[in-house]
């Protein structure tokens, strides 16, 4: 078994179907890779880089994958997440913009503000940013 199918599944589109070698994500975990023929089980997604090795093809592709889950079986991987972009998708500027909230809002710590949504838009900013700026 030399490769792996794999579906990344939004709930307004499916961003990737097809066959791939390994796929690298992050997880509440940490960064993970997965081969073929890799043992059953299911992890939770965390913002981050989602790299797609494809067999013919000389470079990976990148999504930035927000959170969700991955479950995994021997010669399929399905990926259900709430948000993914191709790297060609992200709006740089406006990621650069929500991370410079974000870090506003958790270093300033005002009364009423949503410590735990400042940070996750804070991880979600800098997943895309990653993606944005791999390869160049």
């Amino acid at each position: 078994m030399d490769k792996i199918r794999l579906q990344v599944i939004a709930p307004k589109r499916v961003i990737f179907d097809g066959e791939c070698t390994m796929i690298e994500y992050n997880t509440t975990e940490g960064y993970v890779g997965v081969l073929p023929g890799h043992i059953a089980m299911t992890q939770i997604l965390a913002p981050g880089r989602l790299t797609i090795y494809e067999e013919n093809k000389e470079k990976p592709t990148y999504l930035a994958a927000m959170s969700g889950i991955a479950t995994i079986m021997p010669d399929t991987i399905t990926v259900l997440t709430e948000i993914a972009e191709f790297k060609d998708e992200i709006d740089v500027e406006r990621a650069k913009e929500s991370k410079e909230r974000a870090v506003k809002r958790l270093d300033e710590k005002l009364e009423g503000t949503d410590l735990v949504r400042a940070e996750k838009a804070l991880r979600r900013a800098e997943a895309r940013l990653e993606v944005a700026e791999v390869g160049e």
